[in-house]
């Protein structure tokens, strides 16, 4: 190891002096920010002043209590081997023992080998606080251009230093070091009890699994650091026990600084101080250290579940008020997968809905990543039950990874970070789909995405100039390629919709921090040719199933008015806080479709926000994506509220592109969620660092001003149709055999499709004529809603919506008779309903039979038995 600090012999100061701390260009301001907040938080006991050395080429730190025994032996073994490998000048090494409040000789044992050798020093705690306590003050009083973290019993013998060295020599980028056990190449000397040894293993395991999955060996004593970095991840720690090896690796990892685990010769040592319940203690740790965010956890799941409480208070007979047919068709794809799995057939088609041509599953929206996997949910308790987890945890969880997002990436404190994610999840446009549509309210991968996006992004600090493509950006374009191939599963729209709101961002700022955008360029790239090696292999079948597979579709047609009007954007959404129905039904499709209403006040702070922070690249970048997906989500045209003026939007640039051409363009608006909690979280990150006063009281009320009317109401539920007698007894067995279709009168579309519900009831023991899906249409195999209209599906509607019945002519009864076989009908079912009597008698005419009445239906039989 060669020294890179200043040779030679220092002068040591008349005044005793501690090492000067990291510079700020070493430590990032989040880890300043911790540091000052831990300090402030938890007084500890400064080092006492020893003699300043200067800069060293390693420092060695052992935490000590009550080592009076081992602790000599340990010292006159750490000496020999620096002093033979690394040289007997002061700027070569130095030890640090940290005595934590020891209540032997521990401390004098340090001072007599001190005098002997001015390298060793001793650094004392007020009190016995824990390992971490103990580390954190030998680490802030080291000044090694690397740190070599060890225990006092040197389990792992101080010769495998040479290891971890040879780690990080070999890999240029790596800022640490650790010994493991773990590997099969690791030599354990001396073994502990076999019960000792399965309990910590067992432990072991456990925290890779909570904490740091990927390192083997999370608690190995023995560990080298990049020196400043140590000073950085050790500074930001809180934690005083064992836990702390975990907390200053997820420090690393998160501050993206690769770590190279060694296996290393490891031997027990009698006297250690390491039970197996430190495994639990470790845990125990951890979870004190993640309470905040535990806590954020719990409120958005309470959140959610107040969202949500009136579903969960009737799952048996609840429906949601604002879901038109679509809790209808949610909970038939959860069920129709569930029993696809279950019989081992393909979950990518079916013919339970649309016979006799059947369902693209991939071409429509069943979320094959929950529902699959959910499967043994859906069949134990049934798809209503399915469908309210994955409403309620999956906006919960959504909020989260948003937090997790801003607390990263955005220099924002918990309850900031908290209120942003709260607002990318809640938001107006959210809560609209939340009523209907689980896969815009799932998003918890979306931040996942961009967060390994931005980590390709991030500023690599290669130590040789040779370094220019580390390992971690072929890392993380596997892992963003494996996301993406998940996020396809959950939903391709919102993946589409988010990769918009990327290339908005990163064209703003490439277009206001060039140099940087530069800079990122190739390591952007590479990782994303790699993200894509990884995610096509892995959904190239299932993609080219559903464009190109069975009862597969070009796009799907929305007509005009799926753009929102500029009105939309300023108004409240019907259910907000300050929400009126009236006006929030005018202005949008649907109530699932009101894609904006966000409010004035709150698009009025993401605005002041935006020019109070605009020096920052990274600020406008955010407010202008937000400002061409506002834009792109008015639609190809735009009409002038109160005016008759209308005027070419923005859209029309991608309306006719593939996949955008499918795209509902009000739902680009939905891009503006995150920017703007985003936007807020930096305001109220800012605003909470005032000084109590009127400046910090103006700006929290400014903030609840924004988000109070925009706050959401528990959704209604409304009473479910019930399902008929006929079919909940099972006497349509009778009467649908098998291989033939059952037909509701009408026949199930997107307006009406409580037969889907009828299905499922009956554990998908028939199949369904007509339904409300995706399918083609046409000989240009253009998408629509619901299966193919024939003429007596036509004629069916159009009775039960208000048209006389016609009088029945022979070419009429001919044509029903063709539809009925095509549709392999075995019988044709009409339930008690409006005009119920015009439909019987209109059925009567065209098929010359009078029907039966079973229980609560007619039912004509009209298949071949």
């Amino acid at each position: 190891m060669t020294p890179t600090g200043a040779a030679g012999t220092p002068t040591t100061p008349t005044t005793p002096t501690t090492p000067p701390p990291p510079t700020t260009a070493t430590i990032p301001a989040q880890a300043q920010a911790q540091a000052q907040a831990q300090a402030q938080a938890q007084p500890q006991a400064q080092p006492p002043a020893p003699r300043w050395l200067g800069p060293v080429a390693l420092s060695v730190v052992v935490p000590a209590y009550c080592e009076e025994q081992r602790l000599g032996p340990t010292l006159d073994r750490l000496r020999e081997h620096l002093d033979a490998r690394l040289g007997t000048r002061p700027a070569d090494w130095e030890v640090i023992v940290v005595d934590d409040g020891s209540t032997d000789g521990t401390a004098a044992v340090v001072e007599a080998a001190a005098a002997a050798e001015p390298r060793i020093r001793l650094v004392r705690g007020d009190r016995n606080r824990g390992k971490g306590g103990a580390l954190r003050l030998g680490v802030a009083a080291s000044a090694g251009d690397r740190v070599l973290v060890t225990d006092a019993d040197l389990a792992t013998p101080i010769e495998e230093l040479e290891r971890l060295d040879k780690a990080l020599a070999e890999q240029p980028v790596a800022a640490a070091a650790i010994g493991s056990r773990a590997y099969p190449e690791s030599t354990v000397e001396r073994h502990q009890s076999a019960l000792r040894e399965l309990l910590g293993r067992a432990g072991n395991r456990l925290i890779r699994a909570v904490a740091v999955p990927g390192i083997r060996d999370t608690q190995c004593g023995f560990k080298l650091f990049d020196g400043d970095r140590a000073r950085a991840a050790f500074a930001a720690s809180r934690l005083d026990g064992w836990a702390i090896d975990v907390e200053v690796l997820q420090y690393f990892r998160a501050q993206g600084w690769p770590v190279a685990e060694v296996p290393v010769r490891w031997a027990h040592q009698e006297g250690s101080k390491v039970r197996p319940g430190d495994y639990l203690r470790v845990l125990g740790e951890l979870g004190r250290l993640k309470a905040g965010g535990l806590a954020v956890a719990a409120l958005y799941l309470l959140a959610a579940v107040l969202l949500y409480h009136h579903l969960w208070a009737n799952l048996g007979g609840g429906y949601l008020a604002d879901a038109m047919q679509d809790q209808n068709q949610w909970e038939w794809f959860f069920a129709v997968t569930a029993d696809n799995v279950s019989h081992l057939r393909n979950p990518l088609f079916t013919t339970y809905q649309g016979m006799p041509d059947g369902v693209n599953l991939m071409a429509n929206t069943v979320m094959l990543g929950l529902s699959v996997p959910l499967t043994p949910v859906t069949l134990a308790l049934g798809p209503t039950v399915t469908l309210a987890l994955v409403f309620t945890l999956g906006i919960a969880v959504t909020a989260w990874a948003w937090y997790r997002l801003i607390r990263r990436w955005l220099p924002a404190g918990r309850a900031a970070a908290a209120a942003g994610g709260a607002l990318a999840a809640f938001a107006p446009p959210m809560v609209a789909h939340a009523t209907a549509h689980p896969n815009f309210v799932v998003l918890f991968m979306i931040p996942l995405i961009i967060d390994r996006a931005l980590r390709l992004c991030a500023p690599r600090t290669p130590r040789t100039p040779h370094a220019r493509q580390p390992r971690g950006v072929v890392r993380d374009g596997i892992v963003l390629g494996l996301f993406a191939a998940y996020q396809i599963f959950l939903g391709e729209e919102p993946l589409l919709l988010a990769a918009l709101g990327m290339l908005l961002f990163a064209a703003g700022y490439a277009a206001f921090d060039p140099r940087r955008a530069k800079a990122v360029a190739k390591p952007l790239g590479l990782g994303l040719a790699v993200a894509a090696a990884v995610c096509l292999p892995i959904v190239a079948f299932p993609l080219w199933w559903q464009f190109f597979g069975p009862q597969s579709y070009h796009s799907v047609l929305h007509g005009e008015g799926a753009g929102n009007s500029p009105l939309a954007l300023i108004e409240y959404a019907g259910r907000s806080l300050f929400g009126d129905e009236a006006t929030a039904d005018r202005l949008s499709m649907n109530r699932t479709e009101q894609n904006a209403f966000y409010g004035w006040p709150l698009l009025a702070l993401g605005t002041a926000v935006a020019v109070w922070m605009w020096r920052r690249s990274a600020v406008r970048a955010l407010a202008l994506a937000a400002l061409a997906a506002a834009l792109l989500s008015l639609g190809p045209v735009v009409r002038v509220p109160h005016t008759d003026v209308v005027l070419p939007g923005p859209w029309q640039l991608l309306a006719h592109a593939p996949l955008f051409e499918s795209v509902i363009e009000g739902r680009v608006a939905m891009i503006c969620a995150p920017v703007l909690g985003m936007l807020l979280a930096l305001a109220l990150d800012r605003i909470l660092s005032l000084r109590p006063g009127p400046q910090r009281r103006l700006g929290l009320l400014a903030v609840a001003a924004a988000l109070l009317p925009v706050l959401p109401l528990p959704l209604p539920v409304r009473d479910r149709e019930p399902v008929p007698e006929f079919i909940s007894s099972g006497a349509w067995k009778s009467y649908v055999r098998e291989g033939e279709a059952l037909v509701p009168v009408p026949l199930p579309d997107p307006g009406a499709a409580d037969a889907l519900h009828w299905q499922v009831a009956a554990d998908f023991g028939f199949p369904l004529a007509g339904g409300y899906f995706n399918g083609p249409w046409g000989p240009d195999r253009i998408g629509i809603y619901g299966a193919t209209p024939r003429h007596l599906s036509n004629l069916l509607r159009d009775v039960r919506y208000g048209a006389e019945p016609p009088k029945p002519i022979p070419e009429w009864q001919e044509q029903a008779r063709r539809d009925l076989a095509y549709w392999k009908a075995g019988a044709v079912v009409l339930p008690d309903q409006d005009r119920a009597t015009e439909l019987r008698t209109l059925l009567t005419g065209l098929l010359g039979v009078e029907p039966e009445r079973v229980r609560d239906v007619w039912v004509w039989r009209v298949g071949p038995a």
